[in-house]
This record gives structure tokens, C-alpha cells and sequence, in this order.
């Protein structure tokens, strides 16, 4: 099955976003960018839908308060999109990817199984990721969501002892701030390990052969191999800050903008 594509955007969408949902039309995905304001530089062919109705925006307060003008600090938009998501799964809205997954190819999935990628060599990628409505992964976010506290029940003892540390030395009483991906990956290889379907999980190179290293995707490279790759369906990147570069020649993210074009 093609599964529609959906994801969360906080802010304004640079050029390298751009390309990202431009390459998911071009693989033959209806796409849906969830958001709580007008998206300015939507491409064409992408659809915008409210995120309220998924995951109302006062949810982030539970994750820390936000800016005296009402505005979100640091970590808060990662980690929102990491309950967003788990929504989306919850309401069988499709196949999350992030704003800045470049597809090469169509994904396709069963339906009746999860579908995701190992990032790094003990922990998944939550940056591409389908569950099925009923998959335990999903109740599992569905029960945390319940509690005033956010505290899975997942927490690995190392996290548990930081947590600790930091409300017994008065730094916080929220877990958010233990680290940024406290919510994303590392929780979702230990729910994936829990429920025991790790065994689904994709080689790493399916989505994250360039995501560790953005050079290899914004820098003048050979890159051939990359993308005749069979086994590659689309590539996660990072772009540390360099969302709004031009693309350099030479590099795969020259070679994307110009197959991916605006119309």
C-alpha cells in the first residue's frame, strides 16, 4: 500500500524543506503539513490541514512554558511533533515523515505492521514512522499523554537517575529537559523492543545514510552510488542550520533541488 504522508511544521518552511515535500509529491504521496498558522511557501500539490484538531497547541505548556510572548523555547517544537506524530498514528492519518526527508522512490507499507529504520546502530529513527491505530507503541504514548507528569514507564535507569539528580538539585521537574530526543527515538526502540518489533525495523541506510553526516549531502561529493542505491528509498538530513543555503554544485543537494524544482 502507498500510504498518504503527513507531518507537523512550527514556523516559517526554508528552501531545503521545500525540496523535502516537493520529492515526496514527485514519489507519488499525497502529502498533509499539519501546522498552527498559514504555511507561506507551501509548494504546490502539498496540503495543510490544523493541527489543533490532532494535538491542541496547549499541550506544550506540559512540555515547558513558553516565552513571555507566547512563543516556544528551545526543545519545545521537537518534542511536540514527537507526540504529534504518535496522534496521527492513533487516527490512522498515514505515514509521518519529517520536513526534511528527501524520497527518492515510493514508500510501501503493510498496514498491519510498523515501519521504521534503524538510525544509528542501537537506536530506530522516529523521522520516518508508521504504526498501525492499535499497535501497543501508540497506547503506550496514548497513556502517558494522561499523565500531568509526561514520565514513561519506558524510562531507561540511566534517564531515570538524571531526572533524579536534577529535581533533587532544584535544576527542573520536568522531564522534557533531560534531553531533546527524550520523547523521539530512544523512546520509540525501547517501546520497539518492549512490544518486540524491533525485527521490522529497515537497515539504516533506507533513510539515514547522510543524516549523521550532513556533509556528505550539503558539500561537493560523489554521490552516485547513493542514489542508485536499491536499497536507499529517501534520505533523512540534518542541516544543521543550513536549511536556506543555496545548494552548492556538485553536491546531492544540488543535484535534488534540481530534480525537484518548483514547477
Amino acid at each position: 500500500m502507498r500510504p498518504d504522508v503527513v507531518t507537523f511544521w512550527h514556523g516559517p518552511l526554508d528552501r531545503l524543506r521545500q525540496t523535502c515535500l516537493r520529492s515526496q509529491l514527485a514519489a507519488g504521496h499525497k502529502v498533509t503539513v499539519y501546522s498552527f498558522a498559514p504555511l507561506p511557501g507551501l509548494p504546490d500539490g502539498v496540503r495543510h490541514a490544523d493541527a489543533e484538531a490532532v494535538l491542541p497547541f496547549a499541550f506544550s505548556e506540559r512540555l515547558r512554558p513558553p516565552q513571555p510572548d507566547g512563543s516556544w523555547r528551545d526543545w519545545t517544537t521537537l518534542q511536540f511533533s514527537d507526540f504529534f506524530r504518535m496522534r496521527l498514528m492513533a487516527q490512522s492519518a498515514g505515514l509521518w515523515l519529517d520536513a526534511d526527508v528527501l524520497l527518492l522512490k515510493a514508500v510501501e507499507i503493510d498496514p498491519q505492521k510498523p515501519y521504521f529504520a534503524w538510525e544509528r546502530p542501537r537506536q530506530l529513527g522516529n523521522s520516518v514512522l508508521y504504526l498501525p491505530s492499535d499497535d501497543p507503541i501508540v497506547a503506550a504514548f496514548a497513556q502517558l499523554m494522561q499523565q500531568k507528569e509526561l514520565t514513561p514507564d519506558w524510562l531507561s535507569l540511566r534517564h531515570r537517575l538524571t531526572f533524579a539528580l536534577r529535581r533533587i538539585s532544584g535544576k527542573s521537574d520536568r522531564l522534557s529537559d533531560i534531553r531533546v530526543a527524550i520523547f523521539g527515538p530512544a523512546s520509540l526502540t525501547a517501546l520497539a523492543r518492549r512490544s518486540g518489533e524491533l525485527r521490522h525495523a529497515l537497515p539504516k541506510k533506507s533513510f539515514y545514510a547522510v543524516h549523521a553526516e550532513p556533509a556528505r549531502f550539503f558539500e561537493p561529493t560523489e554521490f552516485s552510488a547513493l542514489i542508485a542505491d536499491p536499497g536507499i528509498v529517501g534520505f533523512h538530513v540534518s542541516p544543521k542550520g543550513r536549511g536556506n543555503q543555496p545548494p552548492l554544485p556538485g553536491s546531492l543537494y544540488g543535484w535534488a533541488s534540481k530534480r525537484f524544482a518548483a514547477a
